[in-house]
Formats: structure tokens, C-alpha cells, sequence
């Protein structure tokens, strides 16, 4: 009898420590899965998976900017890897192709659409991103892509935004509303000068007169 009555309480101890140990599986399962998905010892994996919503955000912006810069293309993630590009070429049935087989003017187009969604993602932050300069580049457009850059960022700066355009493409003179020049004179020093679009297209006309 003393043997049963040990058997049965063993019994319901056993039972209340399954529950137990159901429970605690439970929660083990699933903190394993957000671990596999996001965790790690060195964050690597939330960084990246933190990183990957942003640049989802950012190819939503990007590709609005790219129907008016360069409707052929379009920006999405590559398959299976967290941080890496390709564009889709519409104009050669959705071919997936890697960013670096762009042309030097298709790639400069794609770089300004990053460039403005990422202004466009800031301009929803505190302070945003009121002033966006770009750096070269428009020597590799030709004239209609051209024209469509620059009307992108007539249109951003209508907008409220400022724009600053370093290049030195002669055909964007009559565009540029305010200009700053800076000429060399040696020793270290230059000299700083601000054109309006009258005054410069003034200046390139005594300047091709003397060329002349």
C-alpha cells in the first residue's frame, strides 16, 4: 500500500512537471525562431534585418523617382541575400540585372533616384534633409536625359527643397537659376563668385566672343 501511495504522488508530480515543461517548450520555441531570424552574439542579424526594412522603404522611394528619370528600370532586392540591389529591365521582358551592367548615364540616373527617395525617407524625420547636393555625374546623360534630370530637380526644389548641382556641363548654365564660380589664383587661394542665370549667360557669351 505504501508503494501505491508513493506511485501516485509521484504520478501527479510528474504530471504538474510536463505542464511545466510544456510551457517553458513553448516559450523556448519561440524565442529560437526570432533568434534564427534576427539574433545573434554580435547583432549581425538584427542589424541587417533592421537595415532591410529601411532599404525596402528606400527602393519604394527610389522607383517613384525612377518612373520620371528612367521608366525602364526598376529597384528591388536581390533574392535571399539582405542588402543587395539589382534593377528589373521592363524593356527586356523583367530581365533581373546586377546595378553594375548599367550604363555610365543609367547608372548616374539610378544613383540620383537613390539619392532622392533617401531625401524623400529623411524629409519625414526631425530636421529632414532641406538641402541635397549632387556631385557631378550629368556629363554622362545624354541631352533628353538630361533635360528629365534637371526637371526632376526643378521639380524638388519647387517643392521647398534647395538644390545644389556641382558639374561642369555647359548646357546646364541656362537652367541653374544662382551659380556659384570658383576660379583658381594660385598659391592656394581662389576666388568665390555669385552669377545669376542673366549674369552668366552674359559671361559665356563674352567668353565665347573672345574664344572666337
Amino acid at each position: 500500500r505504501g508503494r501505491l501511495d508513493a506511485d501516485d504522488r509521484n504520478r501527479a508530480r510528474l504530471a504538474g512537471l510536463a505542464a511545466a515543461i510544456a510551457e517553458q517548450r513553448a516559450r523556448h520555441e519561440l524565442w529560437a525562431g526570432m533568434g534564427q531570424l534576427i539574433g545573434s552574439a554580435t547583432g549581425h542579424k538584427m542589424r541587417n534585418f533592421a537595415q532591410s526594412l529601411s532599404l525596402d522603404m528606400l527602393l519604394t522611394h527610389a522607383n517613384r523617382h525612377l518612373e520620371d528619370l528612367a521608366r525602364r528600370y526598376r529597384l528591388e532586392r536581390v533574392a535571399g541575400a539582405d542588402l543587395e540591389i539589382q534593377v528589373v529591365d521592363r524593356e527586356m521582358g523583367d530581365e533581373r540585372r546586377g546595378v553594375h551592367s548599367l550604363s555610365g548615364g543609367e547608372l548616374f540616373l539610378v544613383s540620383l533616384a537613390l539619392a532622392l527617395g533617401l531625401s524623400a525617407m529623411a524629409a519625414g524625420t526631425a530636421g529632414g534633409i532641406g538641402t541635397l547636393f549632387i556631385d557631378e555625374g550629368f556629363g554622362t546623360l545624354d541631352p533628353d536625359s538630361l533635360d528629365v534630370a534637371l526637371s526632376c530637380l526643378e521639380a524638388l526644389q519647387a517643392g521647398g527643397r534647395q538644390v545644389g548641382v556641382i558639374s561642369h556641363v555647359p548646357a546646364m548654365v541656362e537652367r541653374i537659376g544662382v551659380q556659384i564660380r570658383v576660379a583658381p589664383l594660385g598659391g592656394g587661394r581662389s576666388r568665390v563668385t555669385v552669377l545669376s542665370t542673366a549674369a552668366a549667360l552674359e559671361m559665356v557669351a563674352v567668353l565665347d566672343g573672345a574664344e572666337a
